[in-house]
């Protein structure tokens, strides 16, 4: 699988990218929206958990460093700030989903299907 374009220290990915992430049930990639509650019940991609931008810093020390992650938002814009944050943090293996859902032209969902409301285990952010 290629990686989208690099922008300081934080690799890119496309639809069609984060599509074969989440086709690939061998991959262990963790996928998280980081928009506000409202935008996520109105529509995101199916089985992808949410946790607000301004929420998650607060399970960072949670979080496994060693896994890969995704974060996804509208426009590409909080999620890309959400990725060097957490590379900053030391989490050495994080993209952005450029464009965001306003670029996702495939399976959408909507309503509070996996709101993390308290975040417990990496468990809760494992697709299924």
């Amino acid at each position: 699988m290629k990686l989208g374009q690099i922008i300081d220290g934080v690799s890119h990915i496309d639809a069609d990218e984060l599509e074969q992430i989440l086709q690939d049930a061998e991959r262990e990639t963790i996928v998280i929206d980081v928009r506000e509650p409202h935008e996520y019940i109105e529509a995101h991609i199916p089985s992808v958990p949410l946790i607000p931008m301004g929420e998650i810093a607060e399970y960072a020390d949670e979080l496994d460093k060693n896994s890969e992650y995704v974060f996804i938002c509208r426009s590409g814009n909080r999620s890309y700030n959400v990725a060097r944050y957490f590379q900053e943090l030391g989490f050495s293996n994080v993209h952005n989903y450029d464009g965001g859902m306003l670029a996702w032209d495939k399976e959408i969902t909507s309503g509070p299907e996996k709101m993390i409301d308290e975040f417990k285990s990496m468990d809760q952010l494992k697709r299924k």
